[in-house]
């Protein structure tokens, strides 16, 4: 081959580089300027004043496309599907309780992304920053406001397999004291000491007495209901398939994903909720896979997010097993209610 033809091939590699390299920097902008332009047949999104202390609300992380995609936004709990009012606070995951805000965020990097937990006030200002170690998976504040939970992952990206790993962390909103891990409380079985390099925390929810709460604790292929104390730095293991579990207002039942045998490996869960007195199970009239940790409405409605063509919707059922789901509000994720 003579030297003119190899740079005749070099300058149609290179030109054909360029090329490429021009179609994927275009086809980005394309898809940017689709998510900052409103969507026909979306939900109307309007910038405003939001707060954790209106009553009668209902907020949640905003997944329409437009300008305020990924905002916390708030409606009339009685018209979730109505007019959004947008904070400008973005957030991968949110909860709210009792005039404290959790907002779990990525932090853009030229090389990768960071992710980070803020606490923050009635009206979404930052009171605590901590880092988060991995993809943000779930977030709780406690009834009180007093506490805050986060769930990441730090190996993997999905419940739905066995290859991950989770962290979750525990924050005195108050004090600003932050339990990284639970891996380090002591972990109680049948009344004896459990101790395994594969324990894995998530899901944590909160009772009202600022010191009890529940999560999900897997070990040996196996998940657990777990009851954990903040004062003794103890968990304790009380039922088997039970994960992201959600305590309902007067403290009695959970509502929970259980893994149902005969179902596919990428969507295993149906929404059940169990009575903590008597143990028994009651499956929720939703039949669908439910990846997701489930709001009470109320003491008697389960609220949750389901697959939609904006990424999420929300969806609500009875909690006793009666009744069928129904559709509540679209292009949304992450709901909180302000009572």
């Amino acid at each position: 081959m003579t030297v003119r033809s190899r740079i005749l091939i070099l300058v149609a590699a290179v030109a054909v580089l360029a090329a490429v390299g021009l179609a994927s920097v275009l086809h980005a902008s394309a898809r940017a300027d689709r998510r900052d332009r409103e969507q026909a047949g979306a939900p109307r999104v309007t910038a405003g004043a939001v707060t954790l202390s209106g009553a009668g609300r209902m907020v949640f992380r905003n997944m329409a496309w437009g300008p305020h995609r990924d905002e916390v936004v708030s409606v009339p709990a009685g018209d979730p599907s109505g007019e959004r009012t947008a904070s400008g606070v973005k957030c991968l995951r949110f909860h709210a309780a009792s005039g404290t805000g959790l907002c779990l965020q990525a932090v853009h990097g030229p090389v990768s992304d960071t992710y980070r937990a803020l606490v923050l006030d009635a009206r979404l200002r930052t009171v605590h920053r901590y880092g988060v170690p991995g993809i943000p998976s779930r977030a709780r504040v406690s009834p009180t406001g007093h506490f805050a939970a986060w769930t990441a992952f730090v190996g993997g990206d999905s419940y739905a397999g066995t290859d991950f790993s989770t962290r979750a962390a525990i924050v005195d909103t108050r004090s600003g004291e932050l339990i990284p891990s639970l891996e380090d409380f002591r972990i109680v079985e049948d009344g004896h000491p459990y101790r395994a390099p594969d324990v894995n925390f998530w899901g944590v929810t909160f009772a009202a007495d600022d010191r009890t709460f529940y999560a999900t604790l897997a070990t040996k292929g196996h998940t657990y209901l777990v009851r954990g104390d903040l004062r003794d730095r103890t968990v304790t293991a009380l039922h088997s398939n039970v994960e992201c579990p959600s305590l309902s207002p007067d403290g009695t039942r959970i509502a929970y994903k259980k893994r149902v045998k005969g179902l596919p490996a990428d969507a295993p869960w149906q929404l059940y909720v169990l009575d903590l007195r008597t143990m028994r199970e009651t499956p929720s009239a939703e039949r669908r896979s439910v990846d997701d940790q489930a709001v009470w409405r109320d003491g008697r409605t389960l609220v949750y997010a389901l697959p939609g063509d904006y990424g999420a919707d929300l969806y609500q059922v009875p909690a006793d097993g009666s009744g069928r789901a129904r559709r509540i509000g679209t292009a949304a994720v992450s709901p909180a209610y302000v009572p």
